[in-house]
């Protein structure tokens, strides 16, 4: 299962595309993801994959099938994305408010999020 939630946070981040450019974005259908983006140029959506996922041991039969990226890493947007090819993804919408933590500033800027809250 993956979380996917459009960008609202106490940033001042909503719809950013700048932002989006740092994350992986959904590309939808209607309310149907037909696939996943990792670190678009032009974000397909307003939406980001908040990085909240819930796999079972068929994950580890996957990773094989990968191949690293132009960035030499190994994503988990294609875990998602194969996933989401088998028919087998399940995904649904974060209610609330979310913030990247994938940065040290960032993690710091959440961390002030909540501390506020």
């Amino acid at each position: 299962m993956s979380l996917w939630s459009r960008i609202k946070s106490g940033l001042g981040c909503d719809d950013e595309p700048e932002h989006l450019r740092h994350l992986g974005v959904p590309e939808l259908d209607g309310e149907r993801v037909v696939r996943i983006v990792e670190k678009p140029e032009q974000p397909p959506s307003g939406y980001a994959v908040t990085g909240v996922y819930f796999y079972d041991e068929t994950v580890w039969e996957v990773i094989p099938h990968l191949e690293p990226s132009g960035r030499g890493e190994l994503e988990i947007t294609d875990v998602n994305n194969y996933y989401l090819r088998a028919g087998t993804l399940q995904c649904d919408r974060l209610a609330g408010w979310w913030t990247d933590a994938g940065t040290f500033d960032s993690l710091a800027a959440a961390n002030e999020l909540v501390r506020r809250k």
